[in-house]
């Protein structure tokens, strides 16, 4: 075994979980990356991952296992940088541990990001969210579990990820109701709820029933719903909401999605940024640009205060009043 499998395991039990106390889901997306990593080289050159040594890891390999992704795999740029941000983390942590292979490891690190095209987002008008909360069935279990689910994503602006790990515990009726969530990086932040939502979820959690630490969405079973059974779920509402709102049809809806119509709806209701940064529990107000950007009735407003290019320049100033007098008798 070479010095790859020890400094590997290392990277994950010492410096993930022991030193930077990492969640869960990045520890997942980093164990994803390498493994898909380890399978490409395997399949390319039919070694094992344990008898793979640092120098078989060099900046030709993982530059082909980038473009492997983007091209077979069909990873757009971000999931692409996401793959290289991991394997470049653990590549400055074995540098630390192997300077002989120095050389080796500051050609990976060199490898650029991938440019990428900043589209605009994605988000649902107040008539397709309502359509879109009409569509499940009240008759069917499922379908007021999905009503509810669909209302609070929607009113709260939760990431999917958020939605599925909420407890019945979690949300609190009455009085300044809101809802405790844990967004990225393990920052909790509450809620708050709106009416809508707090009526529709108060009958919900009646019929739910269950202890305080079982999952508010969860499957007949019990079982805690996934992000791909979300999805699931999305997209069956969606094709029927569009049976009834012609603006739904061809429109791409997926989980973030609901997200982006509820930073919309708070921006198009004069909520400053900075709030809206703490609703969505971003880093920073500058992760709410893009919502900016894509409502066109802030520009339309800024258009409206344009000065017309006729116009003369300089300020009004009423004429005297006896000449006002003698203007108006003509």
């Amino acid at each position: 075994m070479t010095a790859i499998a020890p400094t590997l395991q290392a990277f994950f039990t010492e410096r993930l979980i022991k030193q930077r106390d990492a969640s869960p889901q990045t520890i997942a997306s980093y164990r994803d990356t390498l493994r898909l990593l380890l399978n490409f080289v395997h399949d390319t050159t039919g070694r094992q991952p344990s008898q793979l040594d640092w120098a078989e890891l060099d900046e030709p390999v993982i530059a082909a296992f980038l473009q492997h992704l983007e091209h077979q795999r069909h990873n757009n740029a971000r999931t692409r940088n996401l793959r290289l941000t991991a394997i470049r983390s653990l590549f400055r942590y074995a540098a630390l541990r192997h300077p002989e292979h120095a050389a080796v490891f500051q050609r990976v690190l060199s490898i650029p990001p991938a440019r990428f095209d900043r589209r605009t987002v994605t988000f649902l008008t107040g008539p397709e969210c309502q359509a879109l909360i009409d569509a499940p069935d009240l008759d069917r279990w499922e379908g007021r579990r999905d009503r509810a689910m669909l209302l609070l994503t929607i009113h709260a602006g939760l990431r999917v990820s958020e939605l599925t790990a909420i407890n019945c515990g979690d949300l609190t009726l009455g009085t300044g109701a809101h809802v405790r969530v844990t967004g990225k990086g393990r920052k909790d932040r509450a809620v708050p709820l709106t009416l809508p939502a707090k009526g529709v979820l108060a009958v919900w959690i009646t019929e739910r029933g269950g202890d305080l630490t079982d999952p508010l969405f969860s499957t007949r079973t019990g079982r805690r719903l996934s992000r791909d059974a979300v999805a699931s779920r999305l997209h069956v509402h969606v094709t029927a909401a569009a049976q009834h709102c012609e603006t739904l049809r061809g429109k791409r809806v997926h989980p973030h999605v609901l997200r982006h119509s509820c930073a919309m709806s708070l921006l198009q209701a004069g909520v400053d940024s900075t709030v809206i940064a703490l609703w969505l529990g971003h880093a920073d107000t500058s992760s709410t640009q893009p919502y900016i950007h894509a409502d066109m009735t802030i520009k339309e407003r800024a258009l409206a205060l344009l000065t017309p290019p006729d116009a003369r320049p300089g300020r009004y100033t009423p004429s005297d009043d006896v000449l006002r007098f003698l203007d108006e008798l003509g």
